[in-house]
């Protein structure tokens, strides 16, 4: 696979939605692959690969975020679709082996809908390391998958913001399965939503 032409951040000079996103869905997809066996209703999808992939998350979204080149509130508006998506397929949480599907998905359709000026699916194909028609097939489902839920208010963009700075400052404690699960519940409250679903459990 070519490898687009670009070099790598340092690590310092990485927004910090970048290391806030990467250090929350680490802990997420640890705490998934932990209780997966306890979990009989998770199942896989076209999100799943086969093995983990070799690549962290941080790496991961530092691939993307130096290729794509799109702008740092597109990976904000991503967390947000990721949350919906978990939230309308409870089966299909985040986990070592669909972390990085669900990344590039996100991330794309976030790019589509915020951004001016974006690349075609071909090419974050080759930054995902995965084929054009599984890029395609990915948008697809995740779109389904959030069921078309695009629009994000400043309310919630602004609320998704300030809990990943908390993971930058480590202020905010994710060192059980038990507090992930608060943690992500509560950012399920999107203004436009019914209130019977703000207190929807999360499936780790």
């Amino acid at each position: 696979m070519a490898e687009p032409s670009a070099t790598l951040p340092h690590h310092d000079f990485l927004p910090k939605v970048i290391q806030g996103l990467s250090s929350l869905l680490h802990r997420v997809a640890e705490s998934n692959d932990i209780n997966r066996r306890f979990h009989q209703a998770q199942k896989t999808s076209i999100f799943h690969a086969l093995a983990k992939p070799n690549i962290s998350i941080q790496n991961y979204l530092e691939r993307i975020f130096t290729y794509a080149n799109c702008s740092p509130s597109c990976f904000v508006v991503a967390y947000v679709y990721l949350d919906r998506f978990i939230k309308n397929q409870p089966n299909l949480p985040i986990n070592s082996f669909s972390v990085h599907r669900m990344l590039i998905a996100s991330v794309l359709v976030s790019a589509k809908f915020m951004d001016d000026v974006f690349y075609n699916n071909a090419f974050y194909a080759r930054v995902g390391g995965i084929s054009t028609v599984e890029m395609n097939v990915l948008e697809i489902d995740f779109l389904f998958g959030i069921g078309f839920k695009l629009n994000v208010t400043v309310e919630t963009f602004n609320t998704y913001c300030h809990f990943l700075q908390t993971q930058v400052l480590g202020s905010t404690s994710l060192h059980s399965p038990v507090s992930i699960t608060k943690q992500l519940k509560l950012l399920h409250c999107f203004p436009e939503d019914d209130s019977s679903t703000h207190h929807k459990q999360l499936a780790v």
